[in-house]
């Protein structure tokens, strides 16, 4: 269930670069178990939000708080396993589907059971078989779907989302979007997820709308997660 302390606060955000007002006068919200979508046209500043907010991007005007905390005061390193970032064009490394499933465990001194990868695997549709997969035989969504599990192998307090799911079909689209409906609502996980889907905007709690050249509008759907 949402939890109206926010975790997650955008105080009046702005970016420019390039002499162009990308983004103005952002402010937003997010709270535990909360599941809001950022949509608009293209060239809007939505990706360009979501990298600001993990922390990639520094903004040009406003501040963001996690926990009540100044992220500009926080370690990246500890920020980003709290907030973590999925990308529409993942980025694999390594040889195989199991070196980046791996790496999160590694990075905390910790090793995992292959069957516990496996079934990560299976949940999100993948076979068993996967695992050993090399990463360049890889489909654009198997891609997705395999940054994403590599993402969630330690839950974060907020997931950011980037059009994770536009590489595929309805049937594997549906499952992701179940699948991080629940762990919205039984892990109480913070979600922000840029998307032009219908039927993921039909879903959330609230969906935030950019437009061009830095102006914004929020609107709330009739539709909960």
């Amino acid at each position: 269930m949402k939890d109206d302390k926010a975790i997650l606060e955008l105080d009046d955000i702005g970016y420019h670069a390039g002499g162009f007002t990308i983004l103005q006068h952002i402010n937003l919200s997010l709270s535990p178990g909360e599941f809001r979508l950022i949509t608009g046209p293209s060239g809007c500043g939505k990706s360009t939000l979501l990298k600001i907010v993990a922390s990639l991007l520094s903004p040009t005007e406003g501040k963001i708080l996690f926990e009540g905390n100044d992220i500009s005061t926080l370690s990246p390193e500890r920020y980003r396993q709290q907030v973590s970032y999925c990308v529409q064009t993942p980025s694999l490394f390594g040889d195989t589907v199991y070196d980046n499933l791996i790496f999160p465990w590694q990075v905390r001194g910790k090793t995992p059971e292959p069957k516990a990868l496996q079934a990560d695997l299976e949940r999100f549709g993948l076979s068993q078989e996967t695992l050993t997969k090399s990463v360049s035989e890889l489909s654009g969504g198997e891609k997705q779907r395999v940054s994403l599990i590599r993402n969630l192998q330690f839950l974060p307090k907020v997931l950011l989302l980037d059009e994770v799911t536009s590489a595929l079909d309805d049937s594997n689209k549906q499952n992701v979007n179940d699948i991080i409906h629940r762990y919205a609502k039984e892990q109480n996980i913070a979600v922000l997820w840029v998307t032009h889907d219908a039927q993921e905007i039909k879903h959330a709690d609230d969906v935030m709308t950019l437009k061009p050249q830095g102006g914004k509008v929020q609107e709330t759907t009739d539709g909960r997660a």
